[in-house]
């Protein structure tokens, strides 16, 4: 269907078309490579940036865990770190004992009631029991009585008090060694430090949280990580090591996530104890985010690199949380996520073991594997991601380097509209050039066209003047020999139609004659009230045995073109000529009202002539006429070679009233007789005309106008 509407253009068009596709094909297929090939290399050069930065900050946790794993061991085996373990170890059993302040349990029970239990409340599902937080042993009471509950230092601030109220020798220890375990805890940037005895109790914090004295064993804190954790150092007691677990909700920090590495902690060869810090947090997000400067990192407004854990929860913050919280709270709402997940992110602050990242890209980290891929991340958006897994013993983290997708892509996209724009105008000004260039081509082909016209519409003179010595120039001189040829043969043809019509008019009556030529082919028709005459020559068959065969034809065609111009004078319409005989009709063609006396008159007019013929040639030539008049039925006989004649019992009564009709006289019929009767002067022949068996009265004319 296309290709036919192509055929209904001009060449105009069809080579401006041909000239737009081949152009623009080859503009498109230049863009689309062009495109592509800087699609390719800006993704490449994306996936390199992202790779770069996540091996950069992949080795920075690395290091980051192995220097603290190492620190940790190194200070397992310092004698200090020995010292301080086995002096609190002593001085807290010390305290079992000892009698506790009257307000002590008072104090503490307010300290959980309203510091410690309303936070976590925030953050855990149900409500915690005062009663399973609550410290159970005299010495434990005891010191969280001076160091927390009647620590006159905030929440959070506990840490500032380097010796309690109290004359206990664990006060004393305490003194001597806080301060350099907490330079230690601030200069490293750790969380906290813990010294824990072998039976797994708690016998010395840095930040004095709920976990201080607790017994990881026993206490209320005996699921949490760091229990396992010290539950394993314990025993493995093997020296010159440390371990370290995943993070976990951690509830004596208010379910805040929390990581531990611990090392055993031994007096030569005796396991006294195990030494642990909590990772910090602060340290880990630093590293990742690089200290919050995410684009000076390269990662543009939208990338980031971060940690995930195998239960496919984050490890590290999230930089939409940390630059746009409410926004990012919006996605993560949007997505479906609960609203406990939700209001622990505003608790904490955090995306820490809240955020779910199970993406291809983490799936396949996580069993090993490093890559980069198009993937949709944990806010359901199209990002650019390159990852692999940690190198950390003891924690199976993958790391994540991603940028969106839109933002990656955002110089091809400039390049995409500026390549569009550039082939839009290049192809507009192909367009340009494609029509100047079309209308020079199709200039003589127009030349040709107008000529074509010319010579269409009749003007059998026109011709081409093309001067180009091209195929358009050999294709005028061509032109203009056809279109001589063709004056040539139209004036050949219409010189045969001129025969032809003359020849027409010549054998067949012209109204005829004229049907014949419009391409009538089967005429037939019945014609009523004509007048029918047949006429006779006599003394012609004498005469031709006289006379030679052109002589006589000479004779006869003479007498006959006589007789076909008086009968126009008439209105008579020769039919045909049998020899010597002549028929002619009136009122076959052109109705006649006197029909019959127009007849009568031009066979008085054929009597004349054949008289003046004979005189002036010395012939003894005479006529015989008959006239009748009725109805009669005309047509065209023949296939090839065809005649006009007619048909009926007019005709009939004519011809037996010519043959017998007296020599040069005019017989008519009775019909005949009865309309000119007043007219013309008939004696009645004597001997009846006979017809088909029958006989018909015949009247034959005396004079031509009937006395008065």
């Amino acid at each position: 269907m296309q290709w036919f509407k192509f055929n209904w253009l001009s060449i105009k068009s069809k080579l401006i078309v041909m000239l737009l596709t081949v152009s623009s094909s080859s503009i498109l297929v230049t863009a689309y490579l062009g495109y592509r090939s800087g699609q390719s290399n800006l993704t490449d050069r994306a996936f390199n940036q992202l790779t770069s930065v996540r091996a950069s900050k992949a080795y920075q946790i690395e290091s980051y865990f192995k220097t603290t794993r190492n620190h940790i061991q190194t200070l397992s085996n310092d004698p200090s770190i020995v010292l301080a373990i086995a002096e609190f170890t002593n001085a807290y059993q010390q305290l079992d004992n000892v009698s506790l302040p009257t307000d002590a349990s008072q104090k503490i029970n307010d300290y959980y009631k309203n510091e410690f239990l309303p936070k976590l409340a925030k953050t855990e599902q149900g409500s915690p029991v005062l009663n399973s937080f609550l410290p159970e042993s005299t010495a434990s009471n005891y010191l969280q009585y001076h160091y927390i509950a009647a620590n006159s230092n905030p929440v959070g601030k506990k840490h500032l008090l380097d010796k309690a109220n109290d004359d206990s020798e664990y006060s004393r220890v305490h003194e001597r060694y806080h301060p350099i375990f907490r330079n230690i805890i601030e200069k490293f940037g750790y969380y906290d430090m813990f010294l824990i005895d072998p039976q797994g109790t708690v016998v010395y914090t840095v930040y004095k949280e709920t976990d201080f004295t607790t017994n990881f064993t026993t206490g209320v804190y005996n699921d949490s990580n760091l229990s396992r954790l010290v539950a394993s150092v314990r025993r493995s007691k093997e020296k010159d090591y440390a371990r370290v677990i995943d993070f976990e909700s951690y509830a004596p920090s208010y379910g805040a996530p929390a990581a531990f590495i611990a090392a055993p902690i031994f007096n030569q060869s005796k396991f006294i104890g195990v030494l642990a810090i909590q990772v910090p947090v602060d340290e880990i997000n630093n590293v990742m985010t690089g200290n919050r400067r995410w684009e000076s990192d390269g990662l543009g407004k939208s990338g980031e690199t971060y940690l995930v854990g195998q239960d496919y929860l984050m490890r590290s913050v999230s930089r939409f949380l940390v630059e746009t919280p409410e926004e990012y709270i919006q996605t993560l709402i949007a997505l479906g996520v609960n609203k406990e997940t939700i209001n622990r992110i505003r608790q904490y602050k955090t995306s820490i073991l809240e955020q779910k990242v199970r993406t291809l890209a983490v799936e396949e980290s996580l069993i090993g594997k490093q890559g980069i891929k198009i993937i949709r991340d944990y806010r359901d958006i199209p990002v650019l991601s390159s990852y692999a897994p940690l190198q950390i013993e003891g924690l199976n983290w993958a790391i994540l380097s991603e940028i969106d997708l839109a933002e990656a892509y955002a110089p091809i996209y400039d390049f995409e509209r500026q390549l569009l724009i550039s082939a839009t105008l290049l192809m507009l000004l192909v367009t340009l050039l494609a029509m100047v260039m079309a209308s020079f081509f199709v200039k003589p082909i127009n030349q040709l066209i107008n000529s074509a016209r010319k010579v269409a519409s009749g003007q059998l003179d026109a011709i081409a003047v093309l001067e180009s010595q091209d195929e358009f120039g050999e294709l005028a001189q061509s032109f203009n020999a056809m279109v001589t040829s063709l004056h040539d043969q139209t004036n050949l043809v219409e010189e045969k139609n001129r025969e032809n019509e003359q020849l027409l008019l010549s054998i067949f009556p012209a109204a005829i004659a004229k049907r014949l030529k419009q391409g009538e082919k089967n005429i037939a028709e019945s014609v009523s009230n004509v007048t029918v005459l047949f006429s006779d020559l006599t003394g012609f068959s004498k005469l031709s045995d006289s006379l030679t065969a052109y002589e006589i034809v000479s004779i006869l065609n003479d007498l006959v073109t006589i007789f076909d111009e008086t009968s126009e004078r008439y209105g008579m319409e020769k039919i045909k000529t049998i020899g010597d005989s002549y028929m002619a009709v009136c009122g076959l063609s052109v109705p006649y009202l006197d029909h019959d006396k127009r007849a009568i008159d031009f066979a008085l007019e054929m009597q004349a002539i054949v008289r003046r013929f004979s005189q002036e040639r010395n012939f003894q030539l005479n006529i015989s006429l008959g006239i009748n008049s009725g109805d009669i039925v005309a047509g065209i006989v023949g296939r090839n070679k065809f005649i006009y004649d007619v048909w009926g019992d007019t005709i009939n009564i004519a011809s037996a009233l010519k043959s017998a009709c007296p020599e040069g006289a005019i017989l008519v019929s009775n019909e005949i007789y009865n309309r000119l009767c007043d007219l013309y002067e008939f004696v009645p022949l004597a001997n009846k005309v006979e017809i088909s068996n029958s006989f018909l009265q015949a009247w034959q004319l005396k004079s031509t106008i009937k006395p008065r």
